[in-house]
Order: structure tokens, then C-alpha cells, then sequence
């Protein structure tokens, strides 16, 4: 700070914070801080005059020193936001961050890890910049400025380098129809293109920066591409199929509409909200805006049938117009709805590679970069659209996501808690104890996944999760989440309510899902089936009871079944002490708090002991493993 800039602003309470901490000491002199903020002393002790006068610090004069300036609400000093950033390693700490500063971080660095104490350690990857949602580099650039306390020259020289490189390959329509590759220059279509793409992917040069694709090759052109670490920006014309008129009778949220009009900008793209923002009726702005013939990809029948109930419910197509296509129905029409596992079966595959689709939807898009899933983005010459409240994948491709669908597209969170559009739900991890010692003694001579699976199905949850849903919550709707069937079937004979699974026909899964939205239903239990997609509005409580070694995904569709519009939201994470459950809550949480959502943590609160263990509770046949007590199957597949 120079002196002119003092003369034309007050100083903040927060500059002064930061002048005590570079001082080193809990009081400081108008002298000092002079020397701090590079003011004359004059100037400084005006300053500390109207801090004094607002109450934000106070003096003490000591007889045989000059008179020393000190804060007075000490715990909010303690306690207000520092962001410390290593340029070196493109790591950023942060104590006790505000919502602000997690939604711009959300925009250009990814939560690496998280502290009990309200710490968060970023990291600013490649990949982060390549996909940050900016049209420029400048404004990338002020973005981080306006969180990062300092701005190395060397910091920004490889930013905008990276972003460059994002932006230095484009696939075009040639005026003759055909898919042409070009580069920002002859070197990189040279030594980067030309050798690193495999033969055939390149069928022709036709000029020093350009090159002839292979239709059926532009998968691979990308991703080959981007391993090489130069992003491909997809500027072809893309098909928009017979067509078709679709419209909406909803009126779009502001938020949704930009959302549109982005992807009608780009004609493909990835939606990235929180559950309960609407990205379905978003979606379905995107069909209007296209106005072709539709495939919607979904990972399961269920979600299936939810996106056609949705599409005639909302627009004007009629029931002979939308079509599903998966183990049940083989409907295909004007706009099909299949799941991912039957459109990569060989079989099947030809009927959707024929028909002329204007767009390709992708629910649930995370499931792309998985082997059977990724065959269904060859169909790059349509638009395409993706919707996923978390993009993150346990394996650690979520890059391909964007590399093949499209760039992400609404990722400030923030942005719709705090105008109301969905309801910030409160996150809150509650560590249990043992239900009895002979429970800890098998979780102690176990190994592996029955050593895992011994700590999901401590005794000690059935208590906890009663107290949560009868004491603490005995009006509200609540799911209960497990991973184990025996586990599921056991709270399900507690709570007195039903287990809903993989192992349920599809009609009994329908009837309980339906009785839960009219509110004839106030607690389900549910495996992996209810994590993606189900539209289960006003759950307004969710215990994770079990299935804490999934992902970060997963916890984020597990406490988005509470987002919604109105009311409280309440989601209780249980894990089991002393156990790697531990570690698994926090990687699950992760990605909610990264997004600005309140995550806390603490003891569990059904019983009080002195000694570690809660009274033993029903723990029969514990020890009798047979096939219902394998890890629950994905329900996803078919």
C-alpha cells in the first residue's frame, strides 16, 4: 500500500490483522505500522484513530513505552480467512474460507484435501486451467488475482501458456462437409499432430496447418490429443438430425437460460450443478434450442422412465414421439431414452449409430470414461450435451469428460444457494463408537473387504441412525443409505421401513419411489439404486449409514438427494471410529465443501460412554457370511 492509496480509503480492520501478523507480535505501534503499509506516521496513527473509534482495536499506554495498538475481538482475527499460496508447487492453503473465495477457487483449482480445523489445500493442475470457464485468458487470470495473495510473474506466464495450449488445435467443417484438424502453426500440426496421432486418424495434409480427419477417428483425435496435453477445441458443424419441434412449457431460471445459450454458443457442453437445480429442465431448453431428433443416454431403466415421464409432462411432445430403450422396453423413437449398458452392447449399437440424432444427451456423465460407456461418445458429429452434479471419478479421468462431451458449463454453486434456487444443505460427519466388543474384535481380525465391510455394519449405526430420524428428525422425510444387503436388510427391520435394492423388481422399486414423492412414505432405505438421477424431491434428511470407500461422487449424489428449493436439508455421514471410514468421510465430503457447502464433524450423539463401547445391541448371526452378505451389486447395471 502507498501513502496515496491510504489517503484515498480507510483502513480496513482486515489490513490491519495483516500488518500485526507480518509485525510478528499481538501489539503494535503507529510507528510500526507505518513501516508496514509504507505511510507516514502521521497518516498510520489516523488510520488507528478511526479503527479505535469503530471499535475494531483498542490502546494501552505503558509508562516507559510508546503507546501500543491491539485488536479487539481476538477471535475473529483467530478465526478470519487466510489464503497462502505456494507458486512453486501451484498449491493453495486456506484457513476458514469464505464462500467468495471457495466458488472462485471452484473455477481454476481442484480440493486436494481437507482439515478438521476449516483448512483446505488446492491445487492449480493443467488440466484446471484448460477447463477453466473463460473466454479469454485475461479473465481467467483476474479471477485468481482476486483470490491469491500473491501474483508471481512466473505463476502467470504458465497459466496463460496453458490456457494457449488449450486453444492451439480446432477441428473445423471443411466448406466440402468433411472434418478438417488445424493448427496454430505448421510446427504443431508437424511434430505434434502428425506424429503423435495413430495411422489413419489423418487421412490427408491439405495445407501446412491443416489436415483431413477420419469421421469415424475424431474420438480418438481427441483424446490422443490431450494426453499430449493439447486440448482440441471442437468448432465443427455439427448435425442436427430430422428435425424436430420441441417446446418447452416452463419458464426457464435465469441461471438455466445462460446455461442454454452457452451450450447453443458451443453446441456442446457439460452441465455442471448441484442436484435440484433443474439441469434436466435445462436439458431439455438445450433439445428446444437444437430442434432435432434426441438420444438421452441414462445409467439406469428407472432414470429411464423419469426423463419420459419429465419430457411429456413439460414440453409438447406426445407419448408416440418419446421412446426407451433398455432391458425392459426397446422403443426407438423421434427422442430415445437408453441406458448406457444396452446402447454399448454390439447388438444394439448399429440402431442408434444409424438414425440421425440432432443431439446426445449424457446423464450422469461421469459414467462416460468407463470402457463399455465411452463407445457411446463416438457420435461426434452431434451435439452433445452432458448433466452431472460432480464430474469427479475415483479414477482420476474425469478430464476425458470434458475432452469428449464438451467444456463445463455453470460450475458456481454459490452463485444458486445464495439466491434460494437450492436449498445449501448442512454435511456433518458423526464418528461411532463399537456396538459391543465382540464387533471390534472381528473388525479386528478381518483383512480388506471384510475387514471394510465389518466397520460399515457396526451395530452402533442402528442406534445412531434411529436417533437421527426419531429424536432429531421425526417429521421429515429421510433416506438411509447403505452399501451391504444384510446391513440394508437389518436397519430396514429397525427403522420399520422398506430396503429398496438392486435385488427389487423394477415395479416394486417404481411403487415405493412414487409412494415416497406423495409423502405415503416418510423413510426409505436404499442401496446404490437411489445415488444417481431418481428424482426423490423434499428428502429433507439423508443418513449415509454405509458404503463410505466410494467416491467423492458418490458422496456428492448421496447428500444431493436433500438439494432442493425449499426447507432445511440435513445430511448425516456415520462412520465408524478407529477405522478407515475415518479417512473414507472425509474424501467424501471433499467435494461438498469445495463447493461451498457447510461440513462438520463430531461424535456421534445416541449414547454417552466412558469407556469407547456402546451397550451391545442385536448382533446376532454377525458371524454367518453367505451371498446376502456381499457388497451390494451396482444397481446401475442391467
Amino acid at each position: 500500500m502507498t501513502e496515496s492509496d491510504t489517503e484515498t480509503e480507510e483502513l480496513s480492520v482486515d489490513r490491519f490483522y495483516d500488518a500485526l501478523e507480518d509485525h510478528g507480535r499481538p501489539v503494535i505501534t503507529a510507528t510500526a505500522l507505518a513501516r508496514r503499509l509504507d505511510v507516514s506516521q502521521e497518516r498510520a496513527m489516523q488510520a488507528l484513530d478511526a479503527l479505535e473509534e469503530r471499535g475494531d482495536v483498542e490502546r494501552a499506554s505503558v509508562a516507559e513505552d510508546p503507546t501500543v495498538f491491539y485488536a479487539s475481538d481476538w477471535a475473529r482475527m483467530v478465526e478470519r480467512e487466510r489464503v497462502v499460496f505456494f507458486p512453486e508447487r501451484r498449491e493453495i492453503v486456506v484457513d476458514q474460507p469464505e464462500q467468495f473465495t471457495r466458488a472462485q477457487l471452484a473455477q481454476f483449482a481442484r480440493l486436494k484435501d481437507t482439515t478438521r480445523t476449516g483448512g483446505y489445500l488446492y491445487e492449480v493442475r493443467r488440466e484446471d486451467v484448460w477447463q477453466a470457464p473463460y473466454d479469454t485468458h485475461e479473465e481467467l487470470v483476474a479471477t485468481m488475482q482476486s483470490v491469491l495473495p500473491v501474483w508471481p510473474s512466473t505463476f502467470e506466464e504458465w497459466v496463460v501458456e496453458q490456457y494457449k495450449r488449450a486453444h492451439r488445435f480446432e477441428l473445423r467443417t471443411h466448406e466440402d462437409g468433411y472434418v478438417v484438424l488445424v493448427a496454430a502453426n505448421e510446427s504443431l500440426l508437424g511434430n505434434v499432430a502428425e506424429q503423435r496421432l495413430p495411422e489413419g486418424a489423418l487421412r490427408a495434409v491439405i495445407s501446412d496447418t491443416e489436415a483431413w480427419v477420419a469421421e469415424d477417428r475424431v474420438a480418438e483425435v481427441k483424446r490422443v490429443l490431450y494426453e499430449a496435453g493439447y486440448p482440441v477445441e471442437d468448432g465443427r458443424d455439427l448435425e442436427t438430425g430430422e428435425a424436430l419441434d420441441v417446446q418447452l412449457h416452463l419458464r426457464l431460471r435465469d441461471y438455466q437460460q445462460e446455461w442454454v445459450d452457452r451450450f447453443d454458443e458451443k453446441g456442446a457442453g457439460v452441465l455442471v450443478g448441484p442436484p435440484g437445480s433443474g439441469k434436466t429442465v435445462a436439458a431439455m431448453g438445450c433439445i428446444e434450442a437444437v430442434g432435432g431428433e434426441t438420444l438421452v443416454l441414462v445409467p439406469s431403466r428407472e432414470l429411464a422412465t423419469q426423463w419420459r415421464e419429465e419430457l411429456l409432462t413439460h414440453t409438447n411432445l406426445v407419448d408416440s414421439q418419446v421412446g426407451e430403450y433398455h432391458g425392459g422396453k426397446k422403443q426407438i423413437r423421434p427422442v430415445t431414452i437408453a441406458t448406457y449398458q444396452t446402447a454399448g452392447m454390439d447388438r444394439h449399437r448399429q440402431l442408434f449409430d444409424d438414425r440421425e440424432w440432432g443431439l446426445v444427451v449424457y446423464d450422469e456423465v461421469h459414467h462416460v470414461p468407463a470402457p463399455i460407456h465411452r463407445r457411446s461418445v463416438d457420435l461426434q458429429s452431434k451435439h452433445r450435451l452432458g448433466l452431472t452434479a460432480s464430474p469427479v471419478r475415483g479414477d482420476d479421468r474425469e478430464e476425458e469428460i470434458f475432452t469428449l462431451v464438451g467444456p463445463p458449463i455453470g460450475t458456481d454453486w454459490d452463485a444458486l444457494f445464495d439466491a434460494g434456487f437450492v436449498q445449501d444443505p448442512e454435511v456433518e460427519v458423526r464418528y461411532v463408537p463399537w456396538g459391543s466388543d465382540e464387533a471390534q474384535e472381528r473388525h479386528a481380525k478381518r483383512d480388506g473387504h471384510d475387514k471394510r465391510q465389518a466397520a460399515a455394519a457396526n451395530p452402533a449405526k442402528i442406534a445412531e441412525t434411529e436417533h437421527v430420524l426419531e429424536r432429531e428428525h421425526p417429521d421429515k422425510k429421510a433416506l438411509v443409505f447403505v452399501e451391504y444387503l444384510d446391513h440394508g436388510q437389518e436397519l430396514a427391520e429397525a427403522l420399520d421401513a422398506p430396503f429398496i435394492s438392486g435385488e427389487m423388481a423394477h415395479s416394486e422399486r417404481d411403487r415405493l419411489f412414487r409412494e415416497f414423492r406423495n409423502g405415503d412414505r416418510r423413510v426409505l432405505v436404499v442401496s446404490r439404486v437411489a445415488d444417481e438421477g431418481i428424482d426423490l424431491p423434499d428428502a429433507e434428511v439423508a443418513v449415509v449409514a454405509s458404503g463410505l470407500g466410494g467416491s467423492r461422487r458418490q458422496g456428492t449424489q448421496r447428500a444431493g438427494r436433500t438439494m432442493r428449493p425449499e426447507g432445511s436439508a440435513h445430511v448425516v455421514v456415520l462412520a465408524t471410529r478407529g477405522t478407515t471410514e475415518e479417512d473414507f468421510a472425509q474424501n467424501q465430503t471433499r467435494h461438498l465443501a469445495s463447493k461451498g457447502i457447510s461440513v462438520r464433524d463430531g461424535d456421534a450423539k445416541a449414547f454417552e460412554t466412558t469407556d469407547g463401547l456402546v451397550a451391545a445391541t442385536d448382533d446376532t448371526d454377525a458371524d454367518d457370511e453367505d451371498a446376502d452378505g456381499d457388497e451390494a451389486p451396482d444397481d446401475a447395471a442391467e
